[in-house]
């Protein structure tokens, strides 16, 4: 390879490799959810929002199917968050590897214990978003589903309030271990 080519990859790369650091970075989030991974589920914290935090479980197929909602996506707690709102993504891990996979939002960041990685996301259209583990973390692994809603700002507000009230407690909630995705 001549100098000339190496000049020109040089101009292209470094750049490039500024763009990447920053890409996943969201310097001007309006919140932050920080997204903890166990084996075989997630808690959820809203530091902005009196630290607000909860577990969140997969569904049992019988619960799923009552509440008419899709096997093995859906949680008993799901993430609400507000749309046309820059939210930061920390996660991080308890015990294995993790992965915060949402194909439909953009986001796939990996929960490592001892490191707490960002990502973030700005959600449109308000809906439920379904995503999934998707790192082999145990044989619970298909049982660690992921449901975020998107409201408004103002359905938003009112969740705060009442998520204020139904998961009041001094401390995280522990991981709760399951077995064939049923909570035990």
């Amino acid at each position: 390879m001549d100098r000339g080519s190496v000049v020109i990859l040089l101009v292209i790369a470094i750049p490039s490799f500024k763009l990447m650091y920053y890409m996943d970075r969201a310097p001007h989030a309006d919140m932050t959810l920080k997204v903890t991974g166990h084996q075989w589920n997630w808690t959820y914290t809203y530091p902005d929002q009196s630290n607000i935090s909860f577990l969140s479980v997969g569904l049992s197929d019988d619960d799923a199917a009552k509440a008419g909602k899709p096997r093995l996506l859906a949680v008993d707690n799901p993430v609400v968050v507000p749309i046309n709102t820059t939210i930061r993504i920390l996660v991080t891990g308890t015990d294995v590897l993790h992965s915060w996979y949402m194909p439909a939002l953009g986001v796939q960041e990996y929960a490592v214990i001892g490191r707490v990685n960002e990502a973030w996301m700005l959600i449109d259209k308000p809906g439920v978003y379904y995503g999934e583990c998707n790192q082999i973390c145990g044989n619970n692994h298909p049982f660690m589903p992921i449901e975020v809603h998107a409201v408004s700002k103002e359905d938003f507000a009112k969740w705060v309030e009442d998520a204020k009230k139904k998961f009041a407690h001094d401390e995280a909630p522990a991981p709760v271990r399951v077995a064939s995705g049923v909570a035990q």
